[in-house]
C-alpha cells in the first residue's frame, strides 16, 4: 500500500496528517457530528486548519460536546463566558453564529426529519467522487457549495459561505476530494454506500 498523502498534508503538523488519515472525506450521518464540522469550518475563516484542529477539544467543552438543543439555548452571558475561554477562538460573531446556527439547524431537524437528510439531499445522499488528479485540481469553491451556501444562509445560517460550505463538504464525506494518488483516495471510495460521480 503507497502511503502518499494529499499534498496539503505534506510537512504538515502530526495532528493535521491524523485528520487527514482519519477524518477527512468519511462521510458523516450523525447530526451533531455535521454540526460540530459546520461549525469548526465557520471558526477557521480567516485562520488555518491546524489552530481549529488545536482547539477541537476546546470548542467540544465549550459547546457540551456540541449538544445543538443546549446551544440553542445559550443567551448573552453564554457569550460572555465564551468570550473568555481561551481554548476556542474568541471572536464574538463567529460565537454568536454558533448559538443562532444550532437555532437554525433545530428548525431544519424539525422541517426535514434530520439535519443529515437534508444536508446529504445536495447530493443526492452519496458522495461526489471528485476523482482529483493534483492538488491544484481541489477548487476552493463550485456551484454545488453556492447552492448549499444560499440555501443555509436562507434558513437563517450565518459563516456559511461558498468557501465554508465546500470545505464541510469536504470535511463531512459530500465529496472524496483526496487526490487519485493519495492512499486515503481508495480507502474513502470502498467505504459502504453508493459513490456518485
Amino acid at each position: 500500500m503507497s502511503n502518499r498523502r494529499c499534498r496539503w498534508v505534506a510537512n504538515a503538523s502530526p495532528l493535521d496528517v491524523e485528520y487527514h488519515d482519519r477524518e477527512w472525506g468519511v462521510p458523516v450521518h450523525e447530526d451533531a457530528r455535521l454540526f460540530e464540522f459546520l461549525t469548526l469550518e465557520g471558526a477557521q475563516a480567516g485562520l488555518s486548519w491546524t489552530t481549529i484542529l488545536k482547539k477541537r477539544e476546546g470548542y467540544r467543552r465549550a459547546f457540551g460536546g456540541f449538544d445543538v438543543e443546549r446551544i440553542a439555548r445559550y443567551n448573552v452571558r453564554s457569550v460572555e463566558r465564551l468570550m473568555g475561554d481561551a481554548a476556542i477562538v474568541r471572536n464574538r460573531l463567529k460565537i454568536e453564529s454558533t448559538i443562532s446556527n444550532a437555532r437554525a439547524y433545530l428548525a431544519v431537524q424539525q422541517s426535514e426529519g434530520s439535519f443529515a437528510e437534508y444536508i446529504w439531499g445536495f447530493v443526492d445522499g452519496a458522495p461526489l467522487d471528485a476523482r482529483r488528479q493534483r492538488h491544484g485540481d481541489i477548487p476552493a469553491s463550485t456551484p454545488l457549495s453556492e447552492t448549499m451556501s444560499k440555501e443555509l444562509k436562507r434558513r437563517g445560517f450565518r459563516f456559511v459561505g461558498s468557501t465554508i460550505c465546500y470545505a464541510f463538504m469536504q470535511a463531512a464525506g459530500l465529496v472524496n476530494d483526496h487526490t487519485v494518488d493519495c492512499f486515503r483516495y481508495d480507502e474513502v471510495r470502498r467505504l459502504p454506500g453508493p459513490q456518485r460521480r
